[in-house]
């Protein structure tokens, strides 16, 4: 476990290694699961302010779940998720021509039409953070339909921190990132022959 601040940083996000394939899975993690993508209270406003944006992107039937639902639902345990069609694939995603699910709220980010990236959660992925008592920890989670994405991070060599570099920097800032990566060469200097 890596310890930086108020963060704990499990050794697997160090030593896994994962780049997506989305030639491969097909963007399976936004249609798999029991729930939409998890959501921050802070996230709320953004995806409620997205939802118009983002309906060129979508089918009619995403249109009509997040007119209906909106574009989040809390469910029982208290957590908020993006809205999903029938319990499955999350409303905001789209299919691209060739079948690869995508996001619509990256989609648009990346045509310049929101400052909206995308969900953490989803930009974390395969991070997960839970909150602990003094702490949030940062998980590495395996996930079956993610074999590819293990397989070329192997090929490519590549850990899931540096995969996720991006992502973690938006989360926790540059430094925090610059004080993993210290913490990763010098555990890996210390196991060194």
């Amino acid at each position: 476990m890596i310890e930086i601040g108020k963060t704990l940083v499990s050794d697997d996000v160090a030593d896994e290694a994962f780049v997506c394939d989305l030639q491969k899975c097909k963007g399976a993690c936004c249609v798999e699961g029991d729930l939409g993508a998890p959501l921050s209270t802070e996230e709320l406003p953004m995806i409620e302010k997205v939802v118009e944006t983002v309906k060129p992107y979508l089918a009619e039937e995403a249109i009509y779940v997040l007119e209906k639902e909106g574009g989040y639902i809390l469910d029982e345990d208290g957590d908020y998720s993006t809205s999903t069609i029938d319990n499955k694939e999350c409303a905001f995603a789209f299919y691209d021509e060739n079948q690869i699910l995508k996001c619509s709220i990256e989609q648009a980010y990346k045509d310049g039409k929101t400052d909206f990236k995308k969900p953490i959660s989803c930009h974390l992925y395969p991070i997960r953070i839970s909150k602990l008592p003094e702490f949030e920890a940062l998980n590495y989670d395996r996930w079956s339909i993610c074999a590819p994405a293990c397989d070329l991070g192997k090929e490519l060599k590549v850990p899931v921190y540096k995969f996720l570099k991006e992502a973690l920097i938006r989360k926790f800032g540059k430094n925090w990132y610059q004080d993993l990566e210290t913490k990763i060469k010098d555990r890996s200097d210390q196991t060194s022959p």
